[in-house]
């Protein structure tokens, strides 16, 4: 057991060194990494797609990668904006990690850029143990998913910068208890803001570009309490299965921390790449 948990840590430690260096390397071309996190479905594509055009209105150099297990459906809806785009297929893998980001950057991101948005593989937690060298980290949900998300994924909203709930504009329809979701996204991550978004009416949109910009400006950003009680949370393993040439299953696995109880080129083109 003790081997396993030595592995999954040094796994974990790696990604971190990369991420540092990935962080390192991107400040010194003026580039911010904005790291999207939420379930499938969120609507986080439809508000990022908003927020690009936005960009792209206003003169901000900015560029965004989208990470999937299959299609390239969101890179081509990102890619109306006429910001650069790439997909990128992570081959049943459930998250990015910063060594497939950086190598992705590498020969594709223009140099001017001066945010990049990271869309993550759509899943509260496996994304959320893994630093990607982001400036900032964005966790999304939806009205629809249910006012106990932050307490069910405390990992993944304990470590955000900033929390955005999507599609408010139906927020009425389906019941959503506002008040309820605040008081929880408090109880795990104290101090966070919280900003209601509508790809589909406007509301908000705009916000997650401005806060975005600060950060990459050097304005400080959210300092969460997870992050600084826990620098190295407790990690788990998931067991994926793949097949082999001859359609055996052979087990994959890859480490994540584990969830843990709250503490007071060319623009306009998307590229498909696999990792």
């Amino acid at each position: 057991m003790c081997r396993v948990v030595d592995l999954q840590q040094a796994v974990l430690a790696k990604n971190d060194t990369t991420a540092q260096h990935l962080r390192t390397e991107l400040a010194r071309r003026g580039t911010a990494v904005v790291n999207l996190l939420s379930s499938p479905g969120s609507g986080k594509t439809a508000l990022l797609e908003r927020e690009l055009v936005l960009a792209r209105e206003t003169g901000v150099p900015v560029a965004a990668l989208t990470a999937d297990l299959a299609t390239e459906n969101d890179a081509t809806r990102l890619a109306r904006s006429g910001a650069p785009v790439k997909q990128v297929l992570t081959d049943g893998l459930c998250h990015l990690e910063a060594h497939m980001l950086s190598g992705h950057l590498d020969g594709w991101l223009p140099e001017d850029t001066r945010l990049l948005f990271v869309e993550n593989v759509g899943n509260l937690v496996c994304p959320a143990s893994y630093d990607l060298g982001e400036t900032l980290r964005v966790v999304l949900a939806s009205v629809t998913e249910g006012e106990d998300k932050p307490l069910k994924y405390p990992t993944a909203f304990g470590l955000a910068h900033l929390v955005l709930v999507t599609k408010a504009d139906i927020a009425e329809a389906v019941g959503f208890d506002e008040d309820a979701f605040r008081a929880h996204v408090e109880q795990v991550n104290p101090g966070v803001q919280v900003l209601l978004t509508s790809a589909r009416s406007g509301a908000g949109v705009g916000a997650l570009l401005d806060r975005a910009l600060d950060a990459a400006n050097g304005a400080p950003v959210h300092r969460p309490v997870m992050a600084r009680q826990h620098p190295s949370p407790h990690t788990h393993a998931h067991a994926h299965t793949e097949h082999d040439a001859d359609g055996r299953d052979r087990p994959r696995t890859h480490a994540g921390r584990g969830e843990q109880a709250a503490a007071p080129g060319a623009s306009g083109a998307a590229a498909q790449t696999r990792a």
